[in-house]
């Protein structure tokens, strides 16, 4: 194994354009691109730009008739067909959605590629994360599911337990989906509760299919979770199930929506929490996979105030030169995003919150605390069918 970092990247990407109108704006992965370049992370990792996924990959996770549909709008947007999820207001058809969706899911399934044959040991998609697409259906701003299309592919080559760990606000549900009848592959998601947040999947009681029973787990926070909860949520559940499972790879999708300046949703993270999670499913990758980690980016909506910090630190670790949260932003970057978006941009690499401080589960459970409520719900469910105590 060369024990490179690879970043899978390819300026057409940008061209997964809903419309000026529409949250998902592509101006947030062109600039994590150039803070990328601008912090010389260049220098620390390969960047390779893939093929896009043909239609035999496409089909390890996406129905035919489907990938004939998004073929179908793609080249005529007006004949976009809602009964697939195209031409809807999350899903607006646009000329060329299938290429650029295509090109997405070939550079998270190269990442995948590398990591098991072991020309790189991590592999960073930031343009990735699309993990609300559905066999039959698009959903949630996602076309094709890159990140169960990466899983299923490590499948293919002949992986037998690949861990996928979700932080996105939102519930992996796509991903839970490909595999709910899978025991190979265990989806662990902790995002938002489904009483307040899309796609109102993720109840702690999705453990997943009879025959695969502890394959999927749940942690659904409450609204106005912040720092200290999420750090103690993610440690009090990810580490144990990946410690027992002993996955080959993992693959982890790192949606930066949790945070407290994020438009769509009501977590109140910190961009230091999500450094401390993502440098977290790094020491996991070591600790447990060989240090086999795929990495993908996902949901995000404060386009320059977080996102290009939040995934660029993710670079960063991947490329193992981890940035200082309290690193100033080049000039150049905050100049290049306002010329772009007539925002103004940080100054520094951190909310001003690090280290972050947290409880340890093993530190008592407080019955009157929600986010401990959610923790314990979660590991009940899930736990006892894994063989571990709750």
């Amino acid at each position: 194994m060369s024990g490179r970092a690879q970043l899978m990247w390819d300026e057409a990407v940008t061209g997964y354009d809903f419309g000026p109108n529409h949250p998902m704006d592509p101006v947030r992965l062109a600039l994590t691109r150039r803070l990328v370049e601008a912090l010389g992370l260049d220098r620390d990792i390969e960047v390779i730009a893939a093929k896009p996924a043909g239609d035999s990959t496409l089909r390890l996770v996406h129905r035919e008739d489907y990938v004939q549909a998004v073929k179908a709008a793609s080249a005529d947007p007006a004949a976009a067909d809602p009964s697939y999820g195209l031409g809807t207001l999350d899903d607006p058809a646009f000329a060329g959605m299938h290429e650029v969706s295509a090109l997405i899911a070939g550079q998270s399934v190269r990442a995948a590629e590398a990591v098991w044959r072991g020309d790189a040991l991590h592999a960073v998609n930031f343009a990735g994360g699309l993990h609300h697409a559905m066999p039959g259906a698009a959903s949630g701003f996602c076309i094709y599911n890159d990140a169960a299309l990466a899983i299923a592919r490590l499948l293919e080559m002949g992986a037998e337990r690949v861990a996928y760990v979700d932080v996105d606000v939102h519930h992996g549900d796509g991903v839970q989906a490909a595999f709910w009848e899978d025991p190979r592959v265990l989806t662990i998601s902790l995002h938002e509760h489904p009483r307040t947040l899309f796609p109102q999947t993720g109840w702690p009681q999705e453990t997943g299919a009879p025959n695969a029973e502890g394959s999927a787990v749940n942690v659904a926070l409450p609204a106005g979770t912040s720092d200290a909860g999420w750090v103690r949520a993610f440690h009090a559940v990810v580490p144990e199930l990946v410690a027992d499972f002993r996955p080959q790879v993992l693959v982890s999708q790192h949606g930066a929506d949790t945070h407290f300046e994020d438009p769509l949703a009501h977590l109140a993270v910190s961009l230091d929490a999500q450094r401390a999670v993502q440098t977290a499913c790094h020491d996991l990758a070591h600790r447990y996979a060989e240090g086999r980690w795929v990495a993908l980016g996902g949901g995000g909506y404060a386009v320059v105030e977080v996102v290009p910090r939040s995934w660029t630190h993710l670079v960063a670790i991947a490329a193992g030169r981890p940035i200082a949260p309290e690193t100033v932003i080049p000039d150049s970057w905050r100049q290049e995003a306002f010329a772009r978006t007539q925002q103004l941009a940080p100054a520094r690499m951190t909310d001003g919150r690090w280290p972050v401080a947290y409880a340890d589960w093993e530190a008592g459970y407080d019955p009157a605390d929600r986010l401990d409520q959610a923790v314990l719900a979660a590991r009940r469910a899930a736990f006892p069918l894994r063989g571990l105590l709750a």
